[in-house]
C-alpha cells in the first residue's frame, strides 16, 4: 500500500477536489499475471475504484458478473452477424449500459488500460460527461497492426481524451506523433514494490542470471539464450533462470537442448510475485534482450527491470524504449544495441567474474530505483493526476 506521507498527500489533493473522485478502472482482461501494473492501479489508488474489463469493449465487473443484462431476442440472434455493423442496435445497448454504470456508480473520471480500450470508451464518457484517461504501455503506441486497426480514431480519442499517459520518455514522442496535444501527454512509468522486493546482495550470489517476462518476440528470450551460451564458454558454472511463459517458450527448450546448454537452464514457467522476488533475490544480475519487432512491436518501461534494479540486482539490457530510462549504463548496469549478442554476453560475463563491480553496479541501482521509480512514486504521481482531470471536469 502506498506509504502514509503519500497517502496525506494524495488525500490532500483529493481534499482540494471536494471529496475523492471515484475511478473506474478498464481493462481487456482480468488478472493477466503479466499486467501487475493495472492490478497495483486497481489495489493502490486511494479511492473507490471500480473495475471493468472483458475484450474489446468491457462487458464485465471485478467480480466477473455481466455488465449486460440480456439482451433482447431479436439482438441475441442478430449479435455475431452483425457486431461490427456500424450504428446497429447492440453496440448501443452496450453504450447504454456502460453510460448508466458510470452515472449509478458516481464515477469522477476513467482510467483506460491501454489505447484500444479508450478508443471504445471514448464516445460514452464523452456522452456521460466523466473525463477519460488514457494509459498507453507499449504495443497500444508502436505496433503496426494495432496502429492500422484504430486508424483514425486515436486522432479523435486525443481530443476527447482529458488526459494520456505514457510510460516512458520516448513513449510522450511518439504520442505526440500520433497526434496527442503535448499538453495532454504526462509521463508516469510504472513503479516496482520496494517493501516486496527488497535490497539484496548480488555481489555474494553465484552466477545465476535471471530473466522475467512473456516469452514473446519482442523480448526476444532466444537471443538471451545464444548470449548465456556465450557466457559458459568462460564460466562454466554459470545458470540462467527464465521465468514466465508465452508463445516461444517451448522454441526457448528446444533451441537451450539444441545448443547443449539445457542443464544450466531453467524455464519454471510463471512463478508467484513472492517466488520472483525469491527467484531475484540469489542471482548475481538480471538479463532482458528487448528489440523492437518486424511489426514496430515496441517495450513501455518493463517492471521485471524496475523490480531487479529495486533489489539491487545490475541488469544487462538492451536500449530499447523505456529501459534507457530506468539503467544507466556503465553506472547501475550494462546496456547493449538491440541484436547485440556478442555484447550481451560480454557484459554478463564481466559481471560473473567480478562480484565487487555487480554489488556497486546494484547499490546504485537500488538508490535509483527508490527514489525516481517505486510503486509509491507512480502511484503518487497517477494519483496526482487524475484528481487534477476530475477537479477540471467539475469546474
Amino acid at each position: 500500500m502506498l506509504r502514509e506521507g503519500t497517502l496525506r498527500k494524495a488525500r490532500a489533493a483529493a481534499s482540494a477536489a471536494n471529496d475523492p473522485p471515484t475511478v473506474c478502472v478498464v481493462s481487456p482482461r482480468r488478472g493477466a499475471y503479466s499486467e501487475t501494473f493495472v492490478r497495483a492501479h486497481i489495489e493502490r489508488l486511494p479511492t473507490r475504484v471500480e473495475v471493468l474489463y472483458g475484450g474489446g469493449y468491457p462487458f464485465r465487473m471485478a467480480n466477473g458478473a455481466p455488465l449486460l443484462p440480456p439482451p433482447p431476442l431479436p439482438l441475441r440472434l442478430t449479435r455475431g452477424a452483425l457486431r461490427h455493423a456500424a450504428g446497429w442496435p447492440w453496440y448501443c445497448y452496450e453504450q447504454r449500459a456502460l453510460a448508466r454504470f458510470l452515472r449509478s456508480r458516481q464515477v469522477g473520471v476513467v482510467l483506460a488500460e491501454f489505447g484500444p480500450t479508450g478508443v471504445n470508451l471514448m464516445d460514452v464518457c464523452q456522452q456521460v460527461g466523466v473525463p477519460l484517461v488514457v494509459y498507453f504501455h507499449g504495443f497500444d503506441a508502436y505496433k503496426r497492426e494495432t496502429l492500422e486497426e484504430v486508424a483514425g480514431r486515436y486522432a479523435r480519442m486525443f481530443r476527447i481524451a482529458a488526459g494520456v499517459i505514457a510510460v516512458s520518455r520516448e513513449m510522450v514522442d511518439q504520442l505526440q506523433r500520433l497526434g496527442a496535444p503535448l499538453a495532454k501527454v504526462h509521463y508516469n512509468p510504472c513503479g516496482a514494490d520496494t517493501d516486496l522486493f527488497q535490497q539484496t546482495d548480488p555481489g555474494a550470489a553465484p552466477p545465476h542470471f535471471v530473466a522475467i517476462g512473456r516469452f514473446v518476440d519482442m523480448k526476444a528470450p532466444q537471443l538471451t539464450l545464444l548470449a548465456f551460451r556465450q557466457v559458459l564458454e568462460h564460466v562454466p558454472d554459470a545458470e540462467l533462470t527464465m521465468v514466465g511463459d508465452g508463445p516461444l517458450w517451448e522454441c526457448c527448450l528446444r533451441l537451450a537442448k539444441a545448443l547443449g546448454i539445457a542443464h544450466s537452464v531453467h524455464l519454471p514457467g510463471v512463478l508467484p510475485h513472492s517466488e520472483v522476488a525469491e527467484t531475484l533475490s540469489g542471482a548475481r544480475a538480471f538479463v532482458q534482450h528487448s528489440v523492437r519487432t518486424f511489426q514496430d512491436e515496441v517495450e513501455g518501461t518493463p517492471v521485471a527491470v524496475l523490480e531487479a534494479g529495486a533489489m539491487g540486482i545490475p541488469v544487462v539490457a538492451t536500449r530499447h524504449a523505456g529501459i534507457r530510462d530506468v539503467v544507466i549504463d556503465g553506472e547501475t548496469g550494462a546496456l547493449v544495441d538491440e541484436g547485440d549478442v556478442a555484447g550481451m554476453a560480454a557484459a554478463m560475463v564481466r559481471l560473473a567474474t567480478d562480484p565487487d563491480l555487480a554489488r556497486r553496479w546494484g547499490c546504485a541501482g537500488r538508490q535509483l530505483i527508490v527514489s525516481e521509480f517505486s510503486m509509491e512514486r507512480s502511484i503518487g504521481h497517477l494519483w496526482e493526476i487524475l484528481v487534477a482531470i476530475a477537479r477540471d471536469a467539475r469546474t
